[in-house]
């Protein structure tokens, strides 16, 4: 997979960093918010990218894109975000390829999740390619391989169980909660934030503790609402967070901020305290805990929660291996074939050039020549010599950029960058 994309001097490249090698904070100062990532696909744009995905969750942002050195991606992150080289080098990777093409369908697949089989990533990589074909920075391969990726994705969901029993942090941080609070069911517990995490943790909440002293704080309080009169919690105005705070025995921090929303300033506290941030980058200052009745616990260590479910998970990841491995050499026998084809039509041409000449030369010098017949033998002559050469083509042992060369050298053709 060499030259499968726009330019013979370009190669498809993932450049990146998760939560394997990059702490909560590293990865807070990579994250892109909806403004850096459109500002970065205009910056992209401009520089005569020809092709480019990018994904930003939680536990990792990551670039899959078309250049000469992986550099211009990187150079892209680090524009657009408030991390630095030096940070990136030390945590990232780069693949690139066959490489970049796996990683992508195992990070599709919550095969790479930080709980393994969940899914969030695979709504983001679909809204990735939805933005960049926007912005014109789409292409056939980067077209082809999304959908391979979203379709192994959804077979993974329906025929295996990777996924099953609840997931994702909320479930994670649910889970804490009910093992390390006594008598959860009668804790007042405030949520601070209703994104996506706060949401799926609040309704994980109410299913799994019965808990029904929840209180829904939210700087625009109408997104509050809506979540609250679908589960019957009471929602309070954000001018009233220090006497919610001073009530609470949970805290639970969902805000999605780029700096903190909570710290040891706006804590006025009576009782102990335990506060959960869901957010990245931290939405907690790290000063919370010099107060005694703080216990903070971030998202990161929820994500190590280790229990049956997700021990039961493992077991399936062979299935899911192997699903991934059937769509993954469907795609790369098509980028196989794209692009030897435009070889063989040449070539086909060529021959075809060939057998015109040749029956012009043959009808004029014998006086009983049927071009009809010769005709029609020349033409399956012809198909038959062309489905050789695709078929040595097809083999994947075959080195199909020195048989392209070859095969453009004996028969004196030309055919178009790919």
């Amino acid at each position: 997979m060499h030259t499968i994309h726009a330019s013979k001097h370009q190669t498809f490249y993932v450049v990146g960093l998760s939560y394997k090698k990059a702490d909560a904070e590293i990865r807070g100062k990579f994250s892109l918010d909806e403004t850096a990532k459109d500002r970065l696909l205009s910056q992209a744009a401009m520089e005569g990218v020809t092709g480019m995905v990018v994904a930003s969750t939680c536990n990792r942002t990551e670039i899959y894109g078309f250049a000469e050195h992986p550099y211009q991606l990187i150079k892209l992150l680090i524009d657009n975000s408030q991390g630095s080289v030096d940070e990136f080098q030390r945590v990232s990777y780069v693949h690139k390829n066959a490489e970049a093409v796996h990683h992508m369908f195992r990070v599709g697949t919550g095969l790479d999740s930080q709980i393994l089989g969940d899914f969030e990533i695979i709504s983001q990589l679909k809204t990735g390619f939805t933005q960049s074909r926007k912005k014109g920075l789409t292409n056939a391969f980067l077209e082809r391989l999304t959908n391979a990726v979203i379709q192994a994705s959804k077979r993974i969901k329906n025929e295996t169980e990777i996924s099953s029993g609840a997931t994702s942090v909320s479930f994670a941080s649910v889970q804490y909660m009910m093992k390390n609070v006594a008598d959860i069911k009668n804790k007042n517990i405030l949520l601070f934030g209703t994104g996506k995490i706060g949401r799926n943790t609040c309704e994980n909440l109410v299913k799994h503790t019965k808990n029904e002293h929840i209180t829904l704080i939210n700087r625009t309080k109408d997104k509050a609402e809506k979540l609250a009169s679908k589960l019957h919690l009471i929602v309070k105005d954000y001018a009233e967070l220090h006497t919610e705070l001073q009530k609470a025995d949970i805290l639970v921090v969902a805000t999605g901020a780029q700096n903190p929303t909570i710290d040891k300033a706006v804590l006025n506290l009576k009782k102990p305290l335990l506060i959960l941030d869901l957010s990245i980058p931290k939405n907690v200052a790290d000063d919370v805990t010099e107060l005694p009745e703080v216990t903070l616990i971030h998202m990161d260590h929820l994500s190590q929660i280790t229990d049956d479910t997700l021990e039961n998970r493992k077991k399936h990841i062979p299935a899911a291996e192997a699903i991934i491995e059937e769509i993954r050499h469907e795609f790369t026998a098509w980028t196989h074939e794209r692009k030897f084809a435009p070889t063989i039509n040449a070539l086909k041409e060529k021959l075809n050039e060939i057998k015109n000449s040749e029956l012009d030369f043959q009808s004029k010098k014998l006086s009983n020549f049927n071009e009809e017949q010769a005709e029609i033998i020349s033409n399956r002559i012809i198909q038959k010599i062309t489905t050789h050469f695709a078929n040595h083509l097809k083999d994947t042992n075959t080195p199909v950029d020195e048989s392209i060369e070859w095969i453009e050298k004996v028969f004196k053709i030309e055919t178009p960058v790919k």
